[in-house]
């Protein structure tokens, strides 16, 4: 069986969302956080500071059709879809 891929955003310390596809997000953040060298270059002048949202997906290409309509959308859209997930899930 394969590993399941998700779509996630990661708030950086400004505040910017950034939406990336990883098998792992907890994995992929640590290396956004620098750990391994292999972070994004969206986070060089302004670090990672939580995974914000996560969403599965059955296979890359679905993520990958998901992370670009995330993208596209304006930033109040993906605030309610923080949101939302908070909601359904709040955290402990």
């Amino acid at each position: 069986m394969t590993s399941p891929w998700w779509v996630y955003m990661v708030r950086s310390r400004s505040g910017k969302l950034y939406t990336g596809i990883s098998t792992d997000p907890d994995r992929r953040f640590r290396e956004h956080c620098g750990e391994g060298g292999r972070g994004a270059k969206f986070f060089r002048g302004d670090p990672a500071d939580a995974i914000v949202y996560r969403e599965m997906a059955k296979n890359r290409s679905e993520a990958s059709q998901r992370e670009a309509a995330i993208k596209k959308l304006r930033r109040s859209a993906k605030d309610s879809l923080i949101s939302d997930q908070n909601a359904a899930f709040p955290q402990a």
